[in-house]
């Protein structure tokens, strides 16, 4: 029996280049792997049109997003409210299977009337109005925190959209904890966020750099980035490089009095590959412990030894396989500890040993198609 799926996509899922995307296009082409077949409905927003996108989707259906002062007098979060297209309800009603929305940025049309009889599953990809609260102490520009604030107290309004989704599925196992004390009546499943590696790739060895990697335009990344370059870095004798898209002149100028510190801006797939793979220490802090953070997962695949705080391990259940540390003192003394220490055979197989088939993209997308099936025939 063919197997249909409707997904709403916050952003168009090509190339996978950041967070929420990359857990979006790996989502599809996991699914695309084991029989499911597509029909992508997706809002551009600063990407072009992705016909590559055909290679593991039925149809690709483009929205506009409508950004700008006027979309924001709204009660509704700006974010989903700039995602609201008639045409994308018209084209839901065209078939009658499950429609899986990516993000609550995507579920403008959630809980309306018209797909009330319809299979709805939402992928939460963040405590929302926590992750914006967290915006507002990330930024010190007050134009942006008032923003931040006002959006969190929408999402944390707006939340309550969620009782008409049949199947919850959650990105950590902290979140999902949360989901069900809020929607007591609701299924709510752990699956990990997916991602770019299909196996442990990690080497063995030792090289002479550290590296934070990540999408430095978004302000809870620069707050980590600025953290590491003034607290941990700028104490190290190891060259340190920070890499990731769009990095703000407040990152530069951070690191210019540091000659072991390197910015790399914007670096190409290959060579944030090679940085990933090469690095002998991936120093990563976040400060918010709501969702998965891809990076851990990108480092604990491909990457030799992962240092981290607390937070960022926050319902993984991959503390085992990582260095933990969380202040400035701690974190200076623990890169200078794994600087020394060759990363061996023996840490690459306690990876494989806990990273599968848990965090396995084909076994999460069997799994979840298993539970769009079960949620279906009870529904029917």
């Amino acid at each position: 029996m063919d197997k249909f799926i409707n997904v709403v996509a916050l952003n168009i899922p090509y190339p996978a280049n950041y967070g929420g995307v990359i857990d979006i296009y790996y989502k599809l082409k996991a699914l695309h792997d084991c029989g499911v077949r597509i029909i992508l409905h997706c809002f551009e927003y600063e990407r072009p049109e992705a016909p590559e996108l055909l290679d593991i989707c039925e149809e690709v259906h483009y929205y506009k997003r409508h950004t700008g002062l006027r979309t924001n007098l709204t009660l509704l979060p700006y974010n989903v409210y700039s995602r609201k297209d008639p045409r994308l309800l018209t084209a839901l009603l065209t078939n009658d299977y499950p429609i899986l929305f990516e993000g609550l940025h995507s579920c403008y049309y959630l809980g309306d009337k018209r797909l009330r009889h319809r299979l709805k599953i939402f992928r939460e990809c963040n405590i929302e109005h926590d992750y914006y609260r967290a915006l507002v102490r990330s930024t010190d520009n007050w134009l942006k925190k008032c923003f931040f604030l006002v959006e969190a107290l929408r999402f944390r309004a707006y939340q309550r959209e969620v009782r008409w989704a049949d199947l919850v599925l959650s990105v950590s196992t902290t979140d999902a904890r949360y989901l069900r004390s809020v929607f007591p009546a609701k299924p709510v499943e752990f699956i990990p966020c997916f991602h770019a590696n299909e196996a442990i790739t990690s080497r063995p060895g030792s090289s002479d750099f550290l590296l934070y990697h990540a999408k430095l335009s978004v302000p809870e990344n620069e707050k980590a980035a600025l953290f590491l370059i003034r607290q941990v870095f700028s104490q190290l004798p190891h060259r340190c490089i920070i890499a990731g898209m769009n990095p703000s002149p407040a990152l530069y100028k951070a690191a210019m009095p540091y000659p072991n510190i390197c910015i790399e801006a914007n670096p190409s797939a290959e060579r944030m590959d090679w940085l990933i793979r090469e690095a002998h220490v991936h120093t990563l802090i976040t400060f918010q412990d709501t969702g998965l953070k891809l990076k851990l997962l990108n480092s604990l695949f491909a990457g030799r030894h992962t240092l981290v705080n607390r937070m960022m391990l926050a319902g993984s259940g991959l503390d085992s396989l990582c260095h933990i540390a969380d202040t400035p003192e701690e974190l200076v003394r623990a890169c200078n500890q794994l600087m020394k220490m060759p990363f061996d055979d023996t840490a690459i197989a306690q990876r494989r040993a806990l990273l599968f088939p848990a965090y396995s993209n084909a076994h999460q997308a069997q799994k979840l198609w298993g539970l769009i099936q079960a949620q279906s025939s009870a529904k029917s």
